[in-house]
């Protein structure tokens, strides 16, 4: 069964978002591996609270529109989501689908593997702690070899890891 790995991220009612979601993602296959959670500051609006991101190595027989559709919508929904014109906007929860196996593809507007993956400390981070030896499908580098890339670029906002907070179903990391 194909793997979705999903990016969680949250700044409101962070700790228990972030719990819930992966209580509520679990419902939807099996859930191989969670990250540690990453706070981090908010990206555009430096006066919103902090950030708490994490990833899920998830199996599922769902397809990625069906995932990304049905599942982290009504996810995102249940706990309150609500989307503004402000794209870093304080939110509830942000579930995105950043990998899914080794696919490359455009799904609606967006692009799997994510983008971010490549620019945004806070995404590859947790992703690279979930799955360090995972290659990205374009480029061919290690998650881990993207994450110290992208978190040590100037422009990025310091990630500090929380060993304070876990969240259900944390697993050793997946090998690759």
């Amino acid at each position: 069964m194909p793997i979705a790995y999903l990016s969680l991220g949250s700044n409101l009612n962070k700790e228990h978002n972030l719990r819930e979601a992966v209580r509520l993602l679990a419902a939807h296959g099996r859930l191989l591996a969670v990250s540690a959670v990453f706070e981090t500051a908010p990206v555009g609006n430096p006066d919103d609270p902090t950030f708490f991101n994490a990833a899920v190595a998830l199996e599922t027989a769902l397809s990625p529109a069906e995932l990304k559709q049905q599942v982290l919508a009504s996810i995102e929904q249940r706990l309150g989501r609500q989307r503004s014109a402000d794209p870093n906007a304080p939110r509830t929860i942000d579930i995105d689908l950043s990998l899914y196996d080794d696919a490359i593809l455009a799904l609606g507007a967006r692009q799997i593997p994510d983008p971010d993956i490549l620019r945004f400390a806070h995404v590859a981070a947790p992703l690279a702690d979930l799955a360090p030896a995972y290659r990205h499908p374009e480029t061919g580098e290690t998650l881990a070899e993207i994450a110290q890339r992208v978190g040590a670029a100037a422009s990025q906002p310091p990630l500090l890891r929380r060993s304070d907070v876990t969240l259900p179903g944390g697993q050793p990391a997946l090998a690759g």
